[in-house]
């Protein structure tokens, strides 16, 4: 025979089971999980952070900066690409 699950039906008795499950017997949230990170990798990470954009933007000529940013302005501002999605406040209804 199949074992039953120990989850009520009603939903109501369902949530509450949930909830109980996730909480403490003292009613506190369950703490998290703590993700440790590697402190050296941290660090070389940030270094690269704090280096990346003014190297990039010193490497780069005015001409392509330009076209950088018009390519990200038309990105942002200019029609949608037309994938057959809609998105709330991007197409034009009154036509």
């Amino acid at each position: 025979m199949p074992k039953r699950s120990s989850k009520p039906g009603d939903v109501n008795s369902l949530a509450h089971a949930i909830v109980h499950e996730m909480t403490n017997d003292d009613g506190a949230a369950a703490k998290p999980s703590v993700r440790m990170k590697n402190a050296a990798a941290v660090e070389l990470g940030r270094l690269g952070g704090k280096k990346g954009g003014k190297a990039r933007a010193e490497a780069l000529s005015p001409e392509d900066r330009k076209r950088i940013a018009k390519d990200a302005a038309a990105a942002r501002w200019g029609p949608p690409k037309g994938d057959g999605v809609v998105r709330a406040g991007l197409t034009n209804v009154m036509k």
